[in-house]
């Protein structure tokens, strides 16, 4: 299928499409003519990638998790590597909500002081 039709059915840009080619999410093949034309699999593949985007995963740890991925949401599978990469996210997310919070602890003293 043509990007056009990939993009309508998946909801998803064209340009972001091309994004995630360029990143290395999603396969395509060049006819003679220079359109990109994309397997049947590609409109799963588009919404494995949405919903790892949505669970706070970057394209480059998509593109390791990606061929662990099976079916849209996606159920991840045993692969060399997934369960360190994962358990790598989950810290470095843990840390960050751990800096939110200590930075949210420092604004609200701020504000309590100035309040009384």
């Amino acid at each position: 299928m043509k990007i056009g039709e990939l993009s309508r059915r998946t909801g998803v840009s064209q340009r972001l499409l091309r994004y995630y080619e360029q990143q290395g999410l999603l396969t395509t093949r060049r006819a003679p003519s220079g359109y990109r034309y994309y397997e049947p699999d590609a409109v799963t593949v588009v919404a494995q990638i949405r919903n790892l985007l949505a669970a706070g995963l970057n394209t480059e740890t998509i593109r390791t998790v990606l061929p662990c991925a099976r079916g849209e949401l996606p159920v991840l599978e045993p692969c060399p590597n997934l369960l360190a990469t994962l358990r790598a996210e989950l810290t470095a997310l843990d840390d960050r909500l751990t800096c939110l919070q200590e930075t949210r602890t420092a604004l609200a003293t701020y504000l309590a002081a100035t309040e009384s």
